[in-house]
């Protein structure tokens, strides 16, 4: 290593979205800035993401969709119940329309602006190659303006003195290094691979009653480091929840037996009984929430036959990701049960009747039969009597054939850790800024009360990374200015 890569004007923790937009923020103001990876590659959870939240963007704009900052930043606090950070939500809003256009300018190809939900607001900018194309496009342009990228080189501590932050240890060929920096941002992507925090915070065990998705080595480096230089703590509780299935090797990725087990036919839990008005399933959020519940960790998907077929011709009502919309007719699906139903899936069973899938599922035969018989009572009446579920979705169990599928619950992160203002400085635990310590995306609390405000703001957590590291920057850049 030479001398001059010792030093910057700011080291940023992390390559996903927020630590992606700071340093490009950054260079492109002036500074020279750093970028420490502990993976060999870039940009981790942020590479799978389909779109961006913003509102008053242009490209709403060119659709009529006048739905407003202010009508944005109600929304997200009523859903919070004002547990959330009313400034720093209302700085993310406020910044997002102006984060897509410099996305666009920094070489992101978006889609359109949609929603993905029934009665969603329309604020979910679609990327084109998804969160991958994001990660490419702006470590190339953070390249171009001479940032420099060090993966597979984690920071394992912060260094702090009177003045505040005067740079980070990084482990590099098994030697510590200390990097001189007036300038911190942690986007390190929260905990969601941390044991004992998520135990700890959220009362679940990880990988037995819910699973982390797409995470990887997610252990809460950023967050600690910043506690150990004196940070508050705000928001560790919070997951990003939702449920899928089935899961394992054995299933590829949108098979359509998991486009089949997300529609919102009949659920029930590990005991048998029905739990929830199962079109919550279009919002994953209060899905997530609802199948948490139970810490058993996983609940039965049921269907018969008709409801198969039904899929098969009409196709699917909930789509699954931007690309498999509803309207996806399921021609796979019939392959695919006699397949997992043949080599003795764990997760997917068939049966002639419901007693005997229930023995098959584990439950107690006369609960299941029993929930069966009161949900086709609803179907035939058209009204749901306990959970007051949409008619529409009301289909009723009754041919020769039954089918169930694992469903287990899952979250995409965690959704705090860190309190920030809503400059996303880091604060101490008397509330006062930590002089040159910021820190955004999944390590910053506030954004959240105690779910992912989803069906207020879709792609809310790309869009607080990304918006989190641009204000974070240009925080900074006016703070070295002065």
């Amino acid at each position: 290593m030479n001398e001059t890569s010792n030093q910057a004007d700011m080291v940023v923790i992390g390559s996903g979205a927020t630590g992606l937009t700071a340093a490009l923020t950054a260079a492109q103001g002036g500074a020279r800035v750093i970028v420490f990876e502990k993976q060999r590659s870039l940009g981790g959870t942020s590479n799978f993401f389909d779109g961006v939240f913003a509102v008053e963007s242009a490209m709403q704009r060119k659709r009529y969709i006048t739905y407003s900052r202010d009508e944005a930043f109600k929304n997200i606090m009523a859903y919070s119940h004002w547990r959330a950070n009313p400034r720093l939500v209302r700085a993310i809003v406020d910044e997002s329309a102006d984060t897509i256009e410099w996305l666009r300018e920094n070489g992101v190809e978006f889609i359109d602006a949609v929603t993905n939900m029934p009665y969603g607001k329309w604020t979910y900018h679609t990327v084109k190659g998804q969160g991958a194309s994001v990660v490419r496009a702006l470590s190339a342009k953070s390249k171009e303006k001479g940032v420099e990228f060090r993966p597979g080189t984690p920071v394992t501590a912060i260094m702090r003195d009177a003045g505040g932050i005067r740079g980070v240890v990084i482990e590099e060929d098994g030697e510590e290094i200390e990097i001189t920096a007036g300038i911190v941002v942690i986007g390190t992507g929260g905990f969601a691979n941390n044991k004992a925090w998520i135990k700890k915070y959220s009362g679940f065990d990880l990988d037995k009653n819910i699973i982390p998705v797409g995470n990887v080595g997610k252990m809460g480096d950023g967050i600690r480091m910043a506690w150990e230089v004196g940070a508050a703590e705000e928001g560790m509780g919070p997951l990003e929840l939702y449920s899928t299935g089935p899961m394992g090797p054995e299933f590829s990725m949108k098979c359509e037996l998991e486009f089949i087990a997300a529609q919102p036919d009949l659920w029930v839990n590990a005991v048998g009984e029905r739990f929830c008005d199962e079109s919550i399933g279009f919002y994953d959020a209060e899905m997530g929430n609802a199948t948490a519940r139970d810490k058993k960790g996983y609940h039965y998907r049921l269907f018969d036959s008709s409801i198969k077929q039904y899929y098969v011709e009409r196709g699917i009502n909930k789509g699954i990701g931007v690309e498999d919309a509803p309207g996806k007719r399921l021609t796979q699906l019939d392959k695919e049960l006699q397949a997992a139903v043949e080599r003795g899936s764990r997760d997917v069973f068939e049966a002639d009747s419901i007693r005997e899938l229930a023995e098959k599922i584990g439950v107690d035969p006369s609960i299941l039969s029993k929930t069966v018989e009161e949900y086709n009572h609803f179907c035939t009446t058209g009204h749901d009597a306990v959970f007051a579920k949409d008619r529409k979705y009301l289909k009723s169990l009754v041919t020769s054939k039954y089918y169930a599928i694992k469903a287990r619950t899952v979250f995409l992160g965690t959704l705090g850790g860190i309190k920030v203002n809503h400059h996303l400085e880091v604060l101490d635990r008397k509330d006062r800024p930590i002089s040159g310590l910021y820190a955004g995306g999944f390590d910053a609390g506030g954004m959240y009360g105690d779910s992912y405000c989803i069906t207020a703001a879709t792609g809310l957590c790309s869009g607080f990374a990304l918006n989190s590291g641009r204000i974070a920057a240009k925080h900074a850049l006016a703070a070295m200015q002065k």
